[in-house]
């Protein structure tokens, strides 16, 4: 044992390791996926979603291939996760639409019109993404499971609208929340081809246009004008 007029050995000189907190950890690799899937999507705007590969990602963030399947198990992914951000706005809006004393289609109006967040996105991304789900198998498979997911959500909007007496009662809620899914995606995908307007200006005006058919009293008022 040492006394205390002996100078510490060199153990005892060590200072102890220093590792990054959980928080700072779980910091970097979030950061670290997100540098992924954004360089992922640039490429797949530049290049095309099936030129693109998975070296080509990881030298753009700068990143080793190894890092790169640590957060996408497959290019594939990448496109998975990006609808994953399209459900979670949806996930917003639902819950916005059962905790608003105000307008439920109002809710369902600002989802339709940001395009469940997509309007900030690049046309040439969206063109990208529209190629891959046209061309690549198992990219066109996530694509319908992500809408079915969202379609049940919008129909649940929906249902609260109706229950409210803001949106016609005469069609089931889910088959207007497939009318609602096919109107966004085409107007989306007219805007990525020919992006001479700004995305949410086209987005509103289209809405403007059907959600005076969606209102309650709409099939009712169409039939007075028949018969007047």
């Amino acid at each position: 044992m040492r006394t205390p007029t002996q100078s510490p050995t060199r153990r005892e000189r060590r200072a102890p390791a220093v590792h990054p907190s959980p928080d700072r950890r779980e910091r970097r690799r979030l950061e670290t996926r997100e540098r992924l899937y954004r360089a992922a999507l640039e490429l797949f705007g530049e290049r095309g979603f099936l030129e693109t590969t998975v070296e080509d990602i990881t030298e753009a963030a700068d990143v080793g291939k190894g890092t790169f399947f640590n957060h996408f198990p497959t290019k594939e992914h990448v496109l998975a996760a990006y609808g994953g951000e399209r459900i979670a706005a949806v996930e917003r809006a639902l819950e916005k639409a059962r905790a608003t004393t105000g307008s439920v289609l109002e809710v369902l109006g600002e989802l339709a019109t940001d395009s469940a967040g997509q309007s900030h996105e690049n046309p040439a991304v969206l063109r990208a993404i529209y190629a891959a789900h046209a061309s690549c198998a198992p990219v066109r498979a996530e694509l319908q499971k992500r809408m079915r997911t969202s379609r049940k959500m919008l129909a649940e909007i929906i249902s609260l609208a109706q229950k409210r007496g803001e949106i016609r009662s005469d069609a089931a809620p889910i088959e207007l929340a497939r009318v609602i899914q096919t109107v966004v995606i085409g107007f989306t995908m007219a805007w990525a081809l020919n992006p001479e307007t700004h995305f949410q200006a086209t987005a509103s005006k289209t809405w403007n246009l059907i959600a005076p058919s969606l209102r309650a009293g709409a099939v009712r008022s169409g039939t007075e004008r028949k018969r007047n």
